[in-house]
């Protein structure tokens, strides 16, 4: 983006929407995966097995999940490519290397029983899933690597399209894998087979993208490395939280079935929160001064009070048609989960404003805020899980989890927000000028 000819909400609409498009596809993915378990005969250790399973491996493979921004952020030519290229490589390595030590090992029953203290029969479900997903990382790494060269030439289209495609495969993949597997191994090897086919998409597609000329410097390994970091644990510390809600829930006693609830529940979150993290992709591409801000922040505004209705309206008027005919949950487990989705309607608009702010000292920079947001963040939910074992709640377990989350989601906003005007002044002024691309 050159000149200064003010952004407008045309322009960023036609570079979010399709990145929106993007979350929604592979949120859906998602919970197609929760429909087709919650069709197994012993629906309930599939669904909660699958959950467990997917928060353990968000956690551990956490660190390769921001190689879009990064790579939106550092690469500017071949050098800097080569460079990020190695960070995916290593990271990739490590985070497998934690998945089969999770799944093929003894490790695996201390975290699934000891820790997390789910059932012997859950645990050994979600060992079961991450011992197909264990080489997943290398796909998704270079995935975000993909994504994000696609993202910096603005052709997010295509990586719409190849999440398109992925969800095509899934269907695929689910009727296939029917004939010879059951219960959560299904959507373990649905979810690493689509992703494979996703990831060699969008490798095809950045590979023909030309990236803009900026004229900024190439970042050698060591500089990517240095600033990735940061980020990484951050990310990493970010999964900390659905996995200590799990580890709170399911020692009550609707510990299963708030389990596998909160499953579903997270599923709707990735649907219609997940979208706000492109928020940040957004700002470090499209914000050049703080005109260009507030143009952002009103986009933002309006985009989160619609993901707050909608979620209200599947919470009830839609209960019946989405969360029954479409997801095959009984009535039971609809009235089980109905008020705690609805209570999620205030998540969209604080994820919002968290990933404005990520993206906010992203560019200045100062990623190391990020690490200290989420460390703080973790601080809160242990603290939590302290009082609760000393004042247990009388409330359903996806109730407490829906409250956890989102106050947890509520503080870290609020840190950053802090730490914005401490350190910057004026909320309207940027630090650095925005990213020119």
């Amino acid at each position: 983006m050159t000149g200064s000819r003010p952004l407008t909400l045309r322009e960023i609409s036609l570079f979010f929407f399709p990145l929106l498009l993007n979350v929604q596809l592979m949120s859906v993915s998602h919970s197609i995966i929760n429909a087709a378990l919650a069709r197994q005969e012993d629906f309930v250790t599939a669904l909660a097995s699958f959950s467990v399973a997917m928060v353990l491996h968000l956690f551990i493979a956490s660190p390769s999940y921001q190689n879009h921004t990064v790579t939106i952020a550092m690469v500017r030519g071949r050098r800097s490519l080569r460079g990020m290229i190695l960070f995916v490589i290593l990271v990739a390595t490590y985070v497998s290397a934690m998945l089969a030590l999770v799944a093929f090992t003894p490790v695996g029953d201390f975290v699934l029983e000891r820790f997390l203290g789910v059932t012997g029969e859950i645990a050994s479900g979600a060992r079961s899933v991450l011992g197909i997903l264990f080489l997943l990382p290398f796909f998704t790494g270079f995935r975000g690597l993909f994504q994000g060269l696609v993202i910096r030439a603005r052709r997010t289209g295509l990586v719409s399209f190849a999440t398109g495609v992925r969800i095509g495969a899934l269907l695929g993949f689910l009727a296939l894998g029917s004939r010879w597997m059951s219960g959560a191994d299904l959507g373990a090897f649905a979810l690493l087979a689509c992703i494979v086919v996703e990831t060699a998409l969008v490798g095809v597609f950045a590979w023909r993208c030309r990236l803009p000329a900026t004229g900024d410097p190439e970042h050698s390994a060591g500089e990517i490395i240095r600033f990735a970091f940061p980020l990484a644990y951050s990310s990493c510390l970010q999964q900390t939280i659905p996995l200590l809600i799990n580890a709170i829930i399911s020692r009550l006693p609707d510990g299963p079935l708030a389990l596998a609830s909160f499953g579903v529940i997270r599923g709707f979150l990735f649907l219609l929160a997940g979208p706000m993290r492109n928020l940040q992709q957004a700002y470090l591409t499209l914000v050049r001064d703080r005109l260009d801000y507030a143009v952002l922040v009103t986009f933002f505004r309006r985009l989160g009070a619609g993901m707050a209705a909608l979620m209200i309206l599947i919470a009830y008027p839609l209960n019946t048609l989405v969360l029954g005919a479409i997801m095959g949950l009984n009535e039971q487990m609809r009235g089980y989960i109905a008020l705690p989705l609805a209570g999620c309607a205030l998540y969209p608009i604080l994820y919002g404003v968290t990933n404005l702010l990520r993206g906010y000292f992203t560019g200045a920079h100062r990623t190391g805020q990020l690490g200290r947001s989420t460390i703080y963040k973790t601080l809160y939910l242990l603290a939590c899980w302290g009082l609760l074992a000393l004042l247990p709640l009388p409330v359903p377990g996806v109730a407490l989890a829906v409250f956890l989350l989102t106050s947890a989601e509520f503080c870290e906003a609020w840190y950053l927000r802090r730490q914005r005007r401490r350190l910057f002044g004026s909320q309207e002024d940027l630090p650095h000028g925005g990213l020119r691309a």
